[in-house]
């Protein structure tokens, strides 16, 4: 999520500039194919349904679990953020800290454990017993106490959660303009993380110019308490940098492939990891004309394909409407052929959003499909969207859940959508935590696909 995180970056003239990005017309001539989809109706190869309570979601979606919000996670600040998984475990970051649930029945989710530790925006990861968290804004002070006063300190924290009931505290590594998200690469006995955030602040305390694209942070597993910064490489000198901040949004590694593929703002970015200290540039991809923000990045199993999406609006305006092109604020599709990413195709939900339900393409991961390219998403309040990329010219929806608009009108809906071990999580900003069941003949295959654990910014083959 951008729009509450860019903090000076994105300032009134940015927003005037995304606005007028919503209005551009359509794509040029020539471009790769989008999917055909009409805006006013689903694509899915299943009819809607709607609840009583206000949920749609396709015949082949059903929901088979909520648990709301509650204290101390429950205040108008109190964002749901990203998902991790381990084991029979969940675990939620939120803007005031993040929660542990015990998943192994999924229809019946419980809380083990709340944890309260403010930091914007406390994306999270899991690696064998430590638990890492971004923040991106700045505090007082690394520990969990720190409040809004000095604001003189933001980058990464790090706990221990061998014991999921009681999690502690460990460490933390400052880093310059903090850590809006961050990207695991393990390597033996130590835990490589690589820091992506927007900046600089030429006023600021933590992040002055310039600022440096990435950082790495190193992070000893039997010693945690050490972790420090150990590079800042500037994977791209020359890229042209955004009206909206220069740095890196988000970074996923493939480490088997000896892949990355970094989101930044302006540019996509595949990278060589063979050295994860020392990552190098194979190709800068640059799309001035259909995409905005650069958010994210997925790779197909076989890292022949990427996935990038853009977050036009920065999550806080409604992109998913008929006088928005289908190709901004959505996938881009692109074929890895003899080392170079290629573009091939579009996707964007066919389902039109009202002009108050703020509405773009976010976080997401594959389905475990052997042969198969699909994907399962967020789009805020567009919901969740199951949709086969396979076919990479022609990218189609095949199944979506989604809430009606929030009222009173807000930043709402879907942040983050993840399939594990048979089922998919939906981290819903507002409303909590979503279990949802897709029964397909497409993704059926998936439930025989066992993950020990998944971080979804760190992609393993299946």
């Amino acid at each position: 999520m951008i729009s509450a995180t860019l903090r000076g970056a994105v300032s009134a003239a940015a927003v005037v500039l995304l606005a007028t990005a919503c209005a551009g017309g359509p794509p040029a001539s020539g471009e790769p194919a989008t999917s055909q989809q009409e805006t006013s109706a689903p694509n899915s190869t299943s009819a809607p349904s709607t609840a009583a309570d206000g949920v749609t979601t396709s015949d082949n979606v059903k929901q088979v679990a909520h648990l709301p919000r509650t204290a101390p996670f429950d205040g108008r600040d109190d964002i749901n953020t990203d998902l991790a998984f381990q084991g029979d475990y969940l675990f939620q970051g939120n803007f005031g800290g993040f929660s542990i649930y015990d998943i192994s029945e999924p229809a019946k989710p419980a809380r083990v454990a709340q944890v309260a530790c403010p930091g914007q925006q406390n994306d999270v990861s899991v690696y064998e017993n430590l638990l890492i968290l971004s923040i991106d804004e700045p505090v007082s002070g690394p520990g969990c106490d720190a409040d809004d006063d000095e604001r003189a300190w933001e980058g990464l924290r790090i706990f221990d959660v061998s014991d999921k009931k009681s999690p502690r505290y460990v460490g933390a590594v400052a880093t310059d303009c903090g850590s809006h998200t961050h990207t695991m690469v393990p390597a033996g006995d130590t835990l490589y993380v690589y820091v992506s955030s927007p900046g600089p602040e030429p006023d600021s305390r933590t992040c002055p110019p310039p600022h440096e694209l990435i950082q790495i942070v190193e992070i000893p597993m039997s010693a945690p308490q050490s972790a420090r910064v150990v590079a800042k490489p500037d994977i791209f000198p020359e890229r042209q940098h955004s009206d909206l901040a220069s740095g890196c949004h988000d970074i996923t590694a493939y480490p088997e492939k000896k892949l990355a593929a970094a989101a930044c703002f302006g540019d996509g970015v595949l990278l060589d990891i063979a050295d994860p200290v020392r990552p190098k540039v194979l190709q800068q991809l640059t799309d001035t004309q259909n995409f905005s923000i650069w958010h994210s990045a997925t790779f197909n199993n076989d890292a022949t394909k990427v996935v990038f999406s853009d977050e036009l609006g920065g999550g806080g305006q409604a992109t998913c409407d008929r006088n928005t092109p289908r190709t901004k604020g959505a996938n881009a599709v692109y074929d890895l052929v003899n080392g170079k990413l290629e573009l091939r195709g579009y996707f964007k939900i066919p389902r039109e959003q009202q002009r108050d339900e703020n509405c773009v393409a976010h976080n997401g991961s594959l389905i475990p499909v052997p042969g198969k390219d699909i994907m399962v998403q967020s789009w805020y309040q567009g919901g969740v969207s199951v949709w086969d990329f396979t076919d990479s010219a022609a990218p189609k929806e095949i199944g979506f859940f989604e809430r009606g608009p929030h009222q009173p009108p807000t930043v709402a809906g879907s942040w983050s959508a993840y399939y594990y071990n048979g089922y998919i999580y939906s981290s819903d900003i507002t409303e909590g935590l979503d279990v949802l069941e897709i029964d397909d003949p497409l993704t059926d295959p998936a439930k025989k696909v066992e993950m020990a654990d998944f971080n979804v910014q760190t992609q393993k083959s299946y």
